[in-house]
């Protein structure tokens, strides 16, 4: 029999266990094991113990991480729209330069 729609699975985060119920229990998975990294590596650096604020500390590199991610795709973005303008103004050049020569 295949997995549900929504399965739980158990994880662990920071030393804390979690059930969690989703579409993709392996999705889910691989992202307890990021955000455990992410607290773990904040533990390491930070002189805190108290896992609240090793938690938030996490949040917090993981909310830079998207934001940095977030400004490069509005980048590629606004890099798509002028090159697709670029594509539109060559297009009409060799239109009217192909038009010129059939003419003449």
């Amino acid at each position: 029999m295949g997995r549900q729609p929504n399965d739980s699975v158990r994880v662990e985060i920071f030393d804390q266990t979690y059930n969690l119920r989703g579409p993709d229990p392996q999705y889910l998975v691989k992202l307890a094991e990021y955000v455990d990294t992410k607290m773990r590596a904040v533990a390491a650096q930070a002189s805190t113990v108290d896992s609240l604020r090793v938690a938030v500390l996490a949040a917090l590199n993981v909310a830079d991480e998207l934001h940095v991610v977030h400004s490069r795709l509005e980048s590629i973005s606004q890099y798509e729209i002028r090159a697709n303008n670029l594509s539109g103004m060559l297009d009409q050049v060799l239109e009217e330069d192909s038009g010129e020569k059939v003419a003449g």
